[in-house]
Parts: C-alpha cells; sequence; structure tokens
C-alpha cells in the first residue's frame, strides 16, 4: 500500500497523489483531522466516520463492487460487516453505564461510617455536647461585658435609625437625581418638565410617609401611656430588648458584639492541579514521562477530590501505566514538601483492592502528630467485653480504630522511644476492664512501664534478673498447663454447648469451666527467646501458645524493639494475627512485623517520622492495614483506670494470683535441677531410655515442677545444655518388643552437668 500524505513523508511525483485507477486520492490535513478526533462526533451511528486519523495498522477500503482494496482511502484493519472497533465510540462506552458496570462499581456507605459506629457516633456527640458547653460558658461569663458594650452603642443605634427613617420620610434618597436635572435643565430647558414630574412624585411620598409617621408617632403615644398601666417587669422587658436592638443596629461593621469563643484554622483545599504538580516532582520515572508526553493529570483522578469526615482532603488517583502507589508512599516526606503542608498532614496509601497502581491521598487539616485527640472512650466509664472490639485509636480521618483482642495474638514492633510500650499498656487496660479475664504482664525492660497493671495482674514481673527469667518461666509453664487443661475441657463439651470447639462468651461466663480470657503481655520479648538457658523453651512454649492458645481463650501480645528472626522466632511471626508496627528502620524489620511483602505492597512503616510516636500500621483487624494513632495514656489516667477495673473484680469475685498476693513458687526453677532431675531418673542400672519414659519419670519425680512433660518439650529445654537425642534401644511396656527410638543417654547428661557445675 502506498504511503499517504498523513503518514510518512510528503508526496514527490503523481503517483503518489492517484490511484492505479487513476482517481485522485485525498490529501488529509493532519491538523484538521486531529481536531474532529478531538470534538465528539454527534452524527448517527450508521453514518459516524471511524476512520482513525493516525493509526499505523491499517489497510485499504474494499470495493463493493470487486472486494478489492481501493488505494489512497485508509480504513481501520479488520472492518467488515458486524465487526466493532476498539477504539470506537461504540466500544469505548463507559463501563458504569451498563448491568454489569454498575454491579462492579463501588457503591458509597449511605450513612457515614461515624453514624453507624456506636463508639465514633459517642466519641462525636460528647465533642460536639463539649464545644457547645464551651461556647455557652464563654459567652455567659461575658455577659456583663456585652451588656456594657449594648448600652454605649444604643444611643449611636437610635441616632442611626432617626437618620435612616428621616431619609425615607423626606424621600432623601431621590435627591441626587433631581439635583442632576436640575444642572441638566441649565444647558436643556426641556429637562424642566422632567423635574417637575420628580418634584411631584416627591411631594406625594412625603405627604404618604408623614401619614404613616404620623400613626407611628400615635402608636408610641400609645405604648407610653400603656407603659403607666402596664406591669414593671413588661416595661422593663420592652425597654431591654429596644435597648438590645438598637446596640445591635449600632455596632460597627468591623466590632461584632460577641467575642470569638473558638477559632478555626482555615485550610487551603487541595486541588487536582497541586497533586499533579506535587507527584511530577516526586522524579518517578512513569510521572515524568507520562508529564513530558503532554499528559496533564486530569484524567488520573478517578473520583472528584472530597472532603472526608470534615477532617481533610481524600483523592483517588490512578496513577500512569506501570506506576506504583508504593512508590509514593515510600517518598511520603518529598511529598509532603512538594504540597507544601506539614508531613503529620499527608497520608498516602496504596489501594491494592483496585490495582497496585491506584493511590489514595489524604491531606488532613491538622498534623496527626500535634493535633488534639479525642479522649479514649473508657477514661472514666465504661467496661470491655474482649469478644468484641475495643477502641485503642483513630486513623489520619479521625475515625476511631477498634482492636478484637479474642481468638488472635499480636506482635508490637518499633524502633524504641516510638510508642510501643505505651501500647502494648493500652491494651493490657483494655483486658483489665474485662472483670472475667486473667491479666498476665512481663516488663523485661525492667522500668516499671506496665506496673500499674500490678493490682489487677494474675502474673506480674518486672526486671530480666534470674530470679525474674525464673517466674516468667513458672509463668509460662503454668500458662502452658492451662492451655492442655481447656482444650481437653473444650473437646469434651457437648457439641450443642460448644458448636465450634473453641471459647466463646457464654463459655467465659460459666465460672464452673474455668474458661475466662487469659491475655499475656510480654514488653522485650527478645530478652526471653534469646536466654541462653531457656530461650528454647520459651520460644517452644510461646509458639504453642500463638498457635493454639486463641481458640482456647488465651491471647499472647508480644512487643519488641529490634524485629527480626531471633526477637520474634518465625513460628511466632507466621501466626501471630495482629500486627501493629510503629516506625522502623528497613524493608526487613517491616516485613517481620506486618508479614511477607508489606513493604513491597506499599504497607510501610518505614515513611512513619521521629515526631510519629504512637503512630503505626495495624493489620490482621480489618482488610487491609490502618494507619492508626493510638489513645495515649498516662501514669495517673493509667492508675484510675486500673482503681476501676479492681473495683469491677472485687465485685465480681474474679481477683486471683499475683493481686491476692499469691506468690509463684520458681525455687525448682532457680535451682536449675533439670539435669539433676534426669540424671536420677535414668540410674546405672539403666543409663539409656527413649525420651517419652524420661518425661515420664520425670513426671512421677516433680509433678509440680513438670506437669505433663512431653518429649518435644524435653528436648527443647535440653538444647541450651547442648544436650541431644540419640538412637537408643528400649523396650516398649505394651507390646513387649523392642526397637530403637530417639533417646537420652546418662553419659551425656553427666558431661552436661560437669559443664554446667564449671561455669558457675
Amino acid at each position: 500500500m502506498s504511503a499517504t500524505p498523513e503518514y510518512g513523508t510528503p508526496p514527490n511525483n503523481d503517483r503518489d497523489n492517484h490511484n492505479d485507477r487513476g482517481q485522485e486520492a485525498e490529501v488529509v490535513d493532519l491538523a484538521a483531522a486531529r481536531a474532529r478526533n478531538a470534538a465528539p462526533d454527534t452524527r448517527p451511528d450508521n453514518q459516524a466516520d471511524t476512520r482513525p486519523d493516525n493509526s499505523p495498522d491499517t489497510e485499504a477500503d474494499i470495493d463493493p463492487d470487486t472486494d478489492e482494496a481501493i488505494e489512497g482511502t485508509i480504513v481501520p484493519a479488520g472492518t467488515g460487516p458486524g465487526t466493532e472497533l476498539v477504539d470506537s465510540p461504540e466500544a469505548q462506552k463507559r463501563p458504569g453505564w451498563s448491568l454489569a458496570g454498575m454491579r462492579d462499581a463501588e457503591r458509597r456507605p449511605i450513612v457515614p461510617s461515624w453514624v453507624r459506629s456506636r463508639a465514633e457516633f459517642g466519641s462525636n456527640a460528647a465533642w460536639a455536647a463539649g464545644l457547645a458547653g464551651h461556647t455557652v460558658a464563654y459567652h455567659g461569663v461575658r455577659v456583663p461585658k456585652y451588656g456594657a458594650r449594648i448600652a454605649v452603642r444604643a444611643p449611636r443605634g437610635a441616632a442611626r435609625l432617626v437618620g435612616v427613617y428621616s431619609r425615607w420620610w423626606f424621600d432623601m434618597e431621590g435627591e441626587p437625581v433631581r439635583q442632576s436635572i436640575v444642572r441638566a435643565a441649565v444647558s436643556r430647558p426641556d429637562e424642566a418638565r422632567t423635574y417637575e414630574r420628580l418634584s411631584a412624585q416627591r411631594d406625594r411620598r412625603v405627604r404618604w410617609r408623614s401619614m404613616v409617621s404620623a400613626m407611628v408617632a400615635g402608636l408610641c403615644l400609645a405604648v407610653l401611656i400603656a407603659a403607666l398601666i402596664l406591669p414593671a417587669w413588661i416595661v422593663w422587658t420592652t425597654l431591654a430588648l429596644a435597648v438590645l436592638a438598637l446596640g445591635i443596629y449600632g455596632a460597627p461593621a468591623d466590632r461584632p458584639l460577641l467575642d470569638t469563643a473558638v477559632v478555626r484554622t482555615t485550610v487551603t483545599p487541595l486541588t487536582s492541579d497541586q497533586v499533579v504538580e506535587a507527584l511530577g516532582r516526586l522524579r518517578i520515572v512513569g510521572i515524568d514521562k507520562a508529564l513530558r508526553e503532554g499528559d496533564t493529570g486530569r484524567g488520573w483522578f478517578a473520583a472528584p477530590i472530597v472532603r472526608e469526615n470534615g477532617t481533610g482532603w481524600r483523592a483517588d488517583i490512578t496513577l500512569p501505566p506501570g506506576v506504583l502507589a508504593s512508590e509514593v508512599v515510600a517518598k511520603r516526606e518529598e511529598l509532603a514538601a512538594a504540597l507544601a503542608r506539614p508531613l503529620g498532614c499527608v497520608w498516602p496509601e496504596v489501594n491494592a483492592d483496585i490495582h497496585p497502581g491506584r493511590l489514595v491521598l489524604f491531606v488532613a487539616d491538622r498534623d496527626m502528630s500535634k493535633s488534639r485527640q479525642a479522649a479514649w472512650p473508657l477514661l472514666k466509664s465504661g467496661r470491655v467485653d474482649l469478644f468484641k472490639p475495643v477502641v485503642i485509636g483513630t486513623d489520619p480521618r479521625g475515625q476511631v480504630v477498634s482492636l478484637t483482642l479474642m481468638f488472635a495474638s499480636m506482635i508490637i514492633g518499633s524502633i524504641p522511644r516510638m510508642g510501643k510500650t505505651f501500647t502494648l499498656r493500652l491494651v493490657l487496660l483494655a483486658a483489665c476492664l474485662d472483670p472475667r479475664a486473667k491479666v498476665l504482664a512481663f516488663d523485661l525492660k525492667g522500668t516499671g512501664d506496665l506496673s500499674t497493671t500490678e493490682p489487677v495482674a494474675h502474673r506480674y514481673r518486672a526486671g530480666d534478673e534470674d530470679e525474674d527469667i525464673a517466674y516468667g518461666l513458672a509463668a509460662m509453664r503454668e500458662l502452658r498447663t492451662e492451655l492442655r487443661r481447656r482444650t481437653k475441657v473444650i473437646r469434651d463439651l457437648p457439641r450443642d454447648i460448644c458448636p465450634e470447639n473453641k471459647v466463646t462468651p457464654d463459655l467465659a461466663d460459666r465460672k464452673s469451666l474455668g474458661l475466662e480470657p487469659i491475655v499475656c503481655g510480654v514488653d522485650e520479648c527478645q530478652v526471653w527467646f534469646e536466654h541462653a538457658q531457656y530461650g528454647a523453651e520459651f520460644e517452644e512454649i510461646c509458639t504453642d501458645l500463638v498457635k493454639r492458645g486463641p481458640a482456647a481463650g488465651i491471647t499472647l501480645i508480644l512487643a519488641t524493639q529490634r524485629p527480626d528472626a531471633k526477637s520474634i522466632p518465625t513460628g511466632i511471626s507466621a501466626n501471630a494475627v495482629l500486627r501493629f508496627c510503629l516506625k522502623v528502620m528497613g524493608w526487613r524489620e517491616n516485613d517481620m512485623v506486618l508479614g511477607d511483602s508489606m513493604h513491597a505492597a506499599g504497607i510501610a512503616a518505614t515513611m512513619f517520622s521521629r515526631r510519629d510516636r504512637g503512630i503505626g500500621y495495624l493489620a490482621g483487624e480489618g482488610d487491609d492495614p490502618t494507619i492508626t494513632r493510638t489513645h495515649y495514656i498516662d501514669g495517673p489516667a493509667a492508675e484510675q483506670i486500673i482503681t476501676r477495673a479492681r473495683a469491677m473484680r472485687e465485685k465480681a469475685g474474679t481477683l486471683t494470683g499475683y493481686a491476692l498476693g499469691q506468690n509463684l513458687n520458681t525455687e525448682a526453677i532457680r535451682r536449675d535441677t533439670l539435669l539433676d532431675d534426669i540424671a536420677a531418673v535414668l540410674p546405672e542400672s539403666a543409663p539409656n531410655a527413649w525420651s517419652e519414659v524420661v518425661a515420664e519419670r520425670l513426671v512421677e519425680l516433680r509433678p509440680d515442677v513438670y506437669p505433663q512433660l512431653t518429649k518435644e518439650q524435653l528436648t527443647a529445654a535440653l538444647k541450651p545444655y547442648g544436650v541431644v537425642t540419640r538412637q537408643v534401644w528400649g523396650t516398649d511396656t505394651e507390646t513387649g518388643e523392642g526397637a530403637n527410638r530417639r533417646g537420652l543417654k546418662r553419659p551425656d547428661i553427666l558431661r552436661a552437668i560437669t559443664k554446667r557445675d564449671a561455669s558457675k
């Protein structure tokens, strides 16, 4: 096919401008063709011109008589009867107008979320009531001041009223017109008649208004006469209202009567031009390329920029093809600078439900880290049901964020001084407000940040000394024993009472079953897992609690300032449902807390700044991770909450353990008798035994120290001593048959004892 003037080089011979039949081909004006394409086509469908003006994939029209191509006429390839072009208006109709498109469309909630949430509605209602009370009190205190202002301004108001009425009475508003006619009559005598008509009109108005004034004067006289016979309170009330009206009327325009009770900060609206310009300054390759090619960015917005929850502006942006929204999230600081907004106001997020290139940009009116947060709803009143969501904070839009502790374990991670311990304490305070729950608190940092839970705690310890580690290990062994007891109770319950084989609110209320919620919080958990002697046993117990504990009503919460594989073992991090990650320094720490590939998906706690204390990503509660600012509870406020929690527990009779002064026996652990006890149950006459046999003998020897010990637990407990199991020949007591199984040998135990004693 020959090239047309629209494509390739201009024609330079007659052949280029004619086809084989001698017909002259049409030379298309490129600019005009593009203008036609840009303009909407208003012709009927059967007359629409579907020829593209700038398409390289074209072929000649088909002659209806010969079925041959007509050279010089360019049409899209593949056209013909029943063919619909991909780029045609018919194929490019918006999917929102079709039934399938409407089914896939996102429906905006009819009722705002803050109305549907009882906690959030109550918080907003309390805030509105507080604002109204503040405004009433503010102006109430200033009533004498306002009265003095009215008294001073009332004469001015009276003078202004008299002046306005006089101008109306004598038709002074028409005086400039009449004067202009008088001046014009000097040069134009015919204007004298116009002046006469205006003067007559003015006389009629004055006469009619004089009659009205006489009636007003009579009414005023009647009021004065009535004042002599009416009760004094009516007279004084009328006089006060008159003075009030005159005082308001006489107020200067620049000095209102009332002072300002609440000063609002004016915030510049967010516009699409600002957003596009800011994105263009991030030096992202795909965005730069699109803007260089002439893309204005207007088509990037999936919906208009709107106010959201009255706290900021939301923009839903579809980035140019190939650009990941996570790239913008990673440059949050640069984006805030480009928008000329405080860093704490700019919150970009990835909407992965649509696609990785969909960006949700929320620009708050106020810095999230500095704005005043509503008080915790449970600060002064209320109780908690751990089977239901508990409010722990707010998102950048000011909406409440809740957490459901039952049936899940939780990991909290961040760098130091970002609010990790305060978040753990907040969660434990919420658990304390459920009078059924047993709360265990272990402060391995040793600073006493969790000491406020002591009055209600079932187990409590602060510090990382040997006796503190022993206490923690004894408590965790006790908790593991409780887990086994609970699983047996749940397994033996009738199906109609326990249909889902897990603890329910009804079962938790039955004291006879002992299935009340248990919440165990450990701050700086890496101290346990990295302990040279008991680290393996701590890891084994905690992994078991994370895996099986939630169904039995046991919630384990681990907090660390060094999120890595040693601080949070893989078996724990892979099974914890709830995650809260405050600021971390790298993607590894981010994914260790929030889950694999979360940083690559744009859920990056690395974007938080040092000022964002108490702000992090909460994952596991809803479908998507949520930026959450936890409520800050200081020491005195925490003590008030615990006082209320203890009163509820005393009334319900649910105080146990440490709160009642009951000590936990740690003597056996602190004496380090495991190796000695194994040596005792492996006498010289029978120096070898299977691991399960050794475990049974230990249970018989010290049932209070080794309750329901298994061979796996025994193997884990021996790892710190360097003792490993070997193939041991033994005889099965039930079948009487001999077999090789993993077990322990007395010489290995004796060598471990010697090594232990030498290190002391």
